[in-house]
Formats: C-alpha cells, structure tokens, sequence
C-alpha cells in the first residue's frame, strides 16, 4: 500500500499539458480518417478523432479506430517507460438502448507496473463519475487535460485518482466516455442504465485488440465505478450474463449507485449537482421521442433554455450557474419535475425501465453508499443492496456514516468516494487475484 501511494502521489504531482496527435490507426476494414471538421463545444475544439464514421463493425466491442493519447498527468520512469503507462484512445462499437449500433469512445492504459498477482494481468473497466454532457466532459480528453478551463467552461479529471490507483497494482485500466460523450454524433445518454452497462462492457472487449496491450483471453476483468459510473458498473454487473458472456467479470465496485432514478431525480432537485436533472431529461427525450413531447408539454420557455444550455455543460458550469435551482422555475405548473413524472405514465415508465436490482449481479459486488448522502439518496442505494442479496447476489455492503457536511452541497455524496476508494482498489485487486469475498447480506439488516 505504500509503494502504491507513493506512486499514485509522484505521479499526481507533474501536469504536463498534452497535444493530440494527428495519427489514426483504423481497424479492421474501416476508414482511417474521421470526418473532416471538428465540433467546437463550448470554445473547446473536440479532436476529428471523435467524428463516428458513417458505418460501423458488427462485433460489439470491436475497434473503429485508435491513437495516442499524451496523459496530462505523467512521469517518466527509471526504464524508460511513462508512469503510470502508456495510453491509447479509442473508439469502438456498441449496442444502444434501442438496439441499435453506436460509436463509443474511451481510452485504454497499459501500466508500467507489473502484475504481481496470479494469472495473467487483469483489466479493470472503469467507469467514469458525473463528468457533463459536453464532449468536453468526456473522460478520456480529461486523462489528456486534467483541467479544462475557459471563459466557457471548467472541467476536473477527479477519476484520475482512482484510476492512477488501480495502474498501480499492475492491472491494466480502460476507461469509457459512455455513449454521446466525446462521441459527437448524439448527445450523453446520461444515467441510461442499458447504454452504460453496454459501454462498459464493449470497453472491456475492446482493450484486448488494443495495439500492445498484454491483457490475454484468460485475463480477469473487474468494474469500477463511483456515482454515475457506480450505476453503470451495476448495470453491467447484472446486464453481464446475457449481454456479454465472454467478459469473464470476477468482481464489481459499485459505489453510491443512482438504481432508482424517481428518488434520484427528488434528490439533486435543488442542489448543486441540480444540472444531472437536465441530463437526464435530455438524454431520455433523445432515445425517447415520445418523451420529448411531454418533455416540451410539461416545460416553460426558461425550462426548456435551461435543458439546451446544460446539454454542452459541465460539471463546473452547472454548479456555477443552476446550483441550487429548484425544477419548479423550469415547469409549466410550477412543480417539481420530480412530482410531474408520477402522474405521467409514459414517463413514469421510462425510469422504471431503467431501475437497477431486478437482475442478479454477476460475481461479488462492493456496494458502497454514504449514509447522510442526499445526492444519491442512500436509501435507494441500500435498497438495491437488499434487491441483490434476495437474488441470491454476493454483496459486500459498505455503509460509510460520516456527519453531515452540508444538505444539497455534494460533499455528503463526495466524501464517501475519497474515504472509500483506497479500501476499494484494494477489494477488486483481491478478486482479481482470485481471493474469495464474504457476502454480508446475512448482517445486512443490521446496518445502516
């Protein structure tokens, strides 16, 4: 653990600003070169590389293209090689929650460090926290620009922490923007729990065609996830058996999950984090144009400006701008959006259809949730630690109780994840090293 901090530490401490560069390696059968021009979000120039082309491979997981990709936050090393590794940006194909073919972009890093476990090296999907629904949100652009900063808009690489962690006990990581962020064709299907389950599993595939990558078929694989990404690692864990039975998961972390997203909604209703209601709405009206009607029925003229502006934000932006707005200013009928929903059927039924819980996981799953958290209410969070084990689903419940820090601020949601993430790491390297987990659903009724 040491060593490991020392690393991750040495590691954080150098940003050296990266340059994309212009070489694009195709796969198999596919164009090279991504559409000519590329989209400005918000003063921010989206690389061409993120362009989809026109078609796509069959094979969900299968390589559209791949390039360099210069990480922001690097050292170099005694033997050469770049701490924590060399990475890889990617685009590669998936199944939407339509079912239909769709381009997903991410980045795959191949550590420095060696695997000192047993098997070959183990690959680690990790799966991003609320980054936006800008392309300049996407995850895989923030492991080059750690900070993005304009007049325009601010975005944080705060996943970098956990993902330079996991570099470090020699697993290899790769890592999804989800489906419409960096991807410029749609926007970010924010929450959607078929198109994040999907994403992360296609990533999974992915990097084992990655030029140079020492992952091999028997690797293990692991999910990582925290907030939005604990959601989509959840719906992996339980879309796993039918969708992707070849990705071989032995372990899940899914911290503070969104699994109902009708208490969600009611919970970042008038906080900081209030833009992830607008995300949301957008990203289901644009898989849903049914939706969008009543999305348009239901919304006054600053509501509906508010959703447009938000669809090119940030995480910085939208606490800067609509943190702490209530949904009532952005209603027809002055209510909350989260009391309209209910008495909508047809929109009720979209965000059943995306509860996390009716499905058995696969393999031992973390399931971690702050118990004051009222971003990501912990309620729902138990909840589906109560679904899980009823389904006869190995769940290590975790619940971190820690005091209030402030209603609506995101610190009650936000503390749990740095109090928790060393622990974590530590409990999906074990899993990929082939160790056991207890399950605690026996003594779940006993905790918080």
């Amino acid at each position: 653990m040491r060593r490991t901090g020392s690393l991750v530490r040495r590691t954080l401490a150098v940003s050296a600003a990266g340059v994309l560069a212009s070489t694009v390696q195709a796969g198999p059968g596919l164009a090279a070169t991504p559409g000519a021009e590329p989209v400005v979000s918000r003063g921010v120039t989206i690389p061409v590389f993120y362009n989809p082309p026109a078609t796509l491979p069959p094979a969900n997981g299968a390589l559209v293209r791949t390039g360099p990709l210069p990480l922001g936050l690097s050292l170099p090393g005694l033997d050469g090689r770049p701490l924590p590794g060399k990475a890889t940006r990617l685009m590669y194909k998936s199944t939407d929650s339509n079912g239909k073919p769709v381009a997903v972009t991410g980045a795959y890093i191949e550590p420095s460090a060696a695997w000192k476990g047993t098997g070959p090296r183990p690959l680690v999907a990790l799966a991003s926290g609320t980054m936006g629904q800008g392309d300049q949100c996407a995850p895989s652009f923030a492991l080059q620009n750690p900070l993005t900063l304009t007049g325009d808009t601010m975005s944080v690489a705060y996943e970098d922490l956990a993902i330079y962690q996991v570099l470090a006990t020699g697993a290899a990581v790769v890592v999804t923007d989800y489906v419409g962020l960096g991807a410029t064709d749609r926007l970010h299907t924010y929450v959607n729990r078929l198109d994040e389950g999907h994403a992360l599993l296609d990533a999974a595939r992915a990097a084992h065609a990655v030029p140079g990558a020492s992952i091999t078929a028997k690797s293990k694989v692991g999910l990582y996830g925290y907030s939005q990404g604990g959601g989509a690692s959840a719906a992996a864990a339980e879309l796993q058996r039918t969708y992707a039975p070849d990705v071989p998961v032995v372990g899940t972390y899914a911290g503070a999950p969104p699994a109902d997203l009708t208490a969600v909604m009611k919970g970042i209703d008038g906080s900081a984090l209030v833009g992830a209601l607008g995300w949301s709405i957008n990203g289901f009206a644009q898989s849903d144009p049914a939706l969008r009607r009543l999305v348009d029925a239901n919304l006054n003229a600053a509501g509906k400006a508010a959703l447009k502006d938000m669809s090119t934000m940030c995480v910085g932006d939208v606490l800067f701008k609509y943190g702490f707005t209530s949904s009532t200013k952005w209603s027809v009928n002055g209510k909350p959006i989260g009391d309209i929903i209910p008495t909508i059927p047809e929109a009720q039924a979209v965000l059943d259809k995306q509860r996390i819980g009716t499905l058995k996981p696969t393999g031992p799953v973390r399931l971690t949730t702050g118990v004051r958290d009222d971003i990501v209410p912990h309620a729902q969070a138990r909840r589906l630690a109560v679904d899980w084990c009823r389904k006869g689903g190995n769940v290590s419940y975790v619940p971190v109780d820690l005091p209030n820090l402030g209603d609506k601020t995101l610190l009650n949601h936000f503390a749990p994840l740095l109090l928790d993430q060393g622990d974590a790491v530590t409990w999906l390297t074990a899993r990929l090293n082939g160790k056991p987990s207890p399950s605690t659903c026996k003594t779940l009724p006993t905790q918080p």
